[in-house]
């Protein structure tokens, strides 16, 4: 009675962790599906970024800011770094159709000149003082190069660095939950910690072993 009593124990703790760990590996895989597909295809891509070739497009466009807008025109506090004024940026907006926000522009007594960096590209645009001449560009390096950069998370602000993060804890969810499936079902499995001495082993020789 014992023996049956323990093996139903058993049975019903193997069953508690079995349903569990099940859901919290599909819950994680549905989560970080799309963005391991992106990474797997990019990883491709970065390796082979030599060989894969681009043919960026450059934009580049002129204009003068009016009269009273560059009078107007003086950093918060005198500061070397600091907004465009917001009336400035909704002019530039109109103008050359990008959005600059309260990116930080840097200002000389001769120019004003603004980065804009992005995935995939970037851009820049300068004003001269005092005539309000106005100087920009922008470089489109393409998909490719558009995705390597979401994969480093170049130049993808906050939310996406926010994203990273979170896929990065469903991905480790879903390989440590994947790791005790595959200990419960190592008994009917024999090939299955030879498959995972194997995943260990091979990068390991290769970077012992041919990386210098």
């Amino acid at each position: 009675m014992d023996k049956q009593s323990d093996r139903f124990l058993e049975q019903k703790r193997r069953s508690f962790w079995l349903k569990h760990l099940h859901q919290w590996h599909w819950i994680s895989s549905a989560i970080c599906l799309v963005g391991m597909l992106l990474f797997a295809a990019t990883g491709i891509t970065l390796n082979h970024a030599s060989q894969i070739e681009a043919h960026p497009r450059v934009v580049s466009k002129e204009a003068r800011v009016p009269a009273e807008l560059v009078r107007a025109l003086a950093p918060e506090g005198g500061a070397d770094k600091a907004p465009l004024p917001p009336a400035l940026r909704q002019w530039l907006q109109d103008q050359f159709s990008v959005a600059i926000g309260d990116q930080l522009a840097e200002w000389s007594p001769d120019e004003i000149y603004v980065s804009l960096p992005r995935p995939g590209g970037d851009a820049w645009l300068s004003v001269e003082l005092p005539d309000g001449a106005v100087k920009y560009e922008s470089t489109d390096r393409g998909w490719i190069s558009y995705f390597n950069d979401l994969h480093k998370g170049r130049n993808t602000g906050e939310a996406w660095k926010w994203f990273l993060d979170v896929f990065a804890v469903a991905c480790l969810v879903f390989c440590v939950t994947g790791f005790f499936l595959l200990q419960i079902h190592s008994r009917n499995r024999p090939v299955t910690w030879p498959m995972v001495a194997l995943g260990v082993a091979v990068p390991l020789f290769l970077a012992f072993v041919f990386i210098h």
